[in-house]
């Protein structure tokens, strides 16, 4: 079986590290799963989440040039979840939208997390649309 990115496989966990968890894919491949794809929360322990040996749906990230395949849990079980209801707040900058499940409440600190990941990703594309229109000189000086 041809393992795709973007794709959604099941495998099993044949090791456990301090940053990860190793699994065996379908057709022998063997990809990595990072502490930060293992669950939608901070994870401080793996081994509080998952166990060598068990079966899991992992959604493949990237495969590196040289044969490394990124697994990502959490995107996983985001992919294969019912969509959830999407309520904006009024007044929120960049129109953030928090995502309230029906069946469980959110924390404080996942919703804090997702902010700022969201925070994050739009600041760094302000930043690359500025450099390119300005061609990544600072405008401070360039009158002439």
């Amino acid at each position: 079986m041809q393992i795709e990115v973007g794709a959604v496989v099941e495998g099993k966990i044949t090791g456990i590290t301090k940053f990860g968890a190793f699994v065996e894919l379908p057709g022998g491949k063997t990809g990595m799963v990072h502490i930060s794809e293992v669950a939608p929360t901070y994870v401080k322990e793996i081994r509080d989440y998952v166990s060598e040996n068990q079966t899991i749906k992992v959604k493949v990230l990237t495969i590196s040039d040289d044969g490394k395949v990124s697994l990502s849990i959490k995107r996983a079980i985001e992919s294969t979840a019912p969509k959830q209801q999407r309520t904006t707040s009024p007044g929120r900058p960049g129109g953030f939208e928090w995502k309230v499940s029906r069946n469980e409440s959110a924390s404080f600190e996942d919703m804090i997390s997702k902010f700022k990941q969201t925070s994050d990703e739009k600041m760094l594309d302000l930043k690359r649309s500025l450099d390119s229109k300005h061609g990544g000189f600072s405008r401070r000086g360039s009158r002439g």
